[in-house]
């Protein structure tokens, strides 16, 4: 015979299942880009496509990171120097360079130009470093076996950051 309970522990049981699915269901690959000598981490569902970098039209009286607008199957897409808005050099363009659209959730319409993709990264097999982040949209810092520093970027940060949306001077 089945254990009567009541209605409150039904609730109770029903809503600690869901919030240890939740934590069990939640992601831990992330996406490795390389920008401005650093090394990032993005959730997978924070990146859009990523593309070859298209033709770029520049935007004058812009700040030197913001690279200027870029057509992407009709729509117009502002494209930013990531490297450089995290300040360091512009990154060189190479064959290896991706321009990575921000997740249309997010509704708006940029692309984080990158040095090159670096893969598939699990934060579980890497060190949390406990640090002050050096840029107020990272989420965490990481190490990884050979000494490498990751930053965790939280483009719902970074796009509603102050400094991302004032490109001009």
């Amino acid at each position: 015979m089945a254990k009567a309970i009541s209605l409150r522990e039904f609730q109770q049981d029903l809503a600690q299942r869901l919030r240890d699915a939740q934590i069990e269901a939640t992601p831990t690959s992330r996406l490795g880009v390389q920008a401005g000598g650093y090394n990032w981490l993005l959730r997978l569902d924070d990146a859009g496509e990523v593309l070859p970098p298209p033709e770029i039209s520049g935007v004058p009286l812009t700040k030197s990171w913001y690279l200027g607008l870029a057509n992407i199957r009709g729509v117009l897409a502002s494209v930013i120097d990531f490297g450089a808005f995290a300040g360091a050099e512009p990154i060189s363009r190479t064959s290896e360079n991706r321009l990575l659209l921000v997740a249309d959730r997010f509704q708006s319409f940029s692309g984080l130009l990158i040095g090159k993709m670096l893969g598939l990264r699990n934060v579980q097999s890497l060190n949390l470093v406990e640090q002050a982040p050096r840029w107020p949209w990272v989420g965490a810092s990481y190490s990884d076996q050979d000494g490498q520093f990751w930053y965790e970027l939280a483009i719902g940060d970074l796009i509603t950051s102050g400094e991302f949306l004032n490109v001009g001077i």
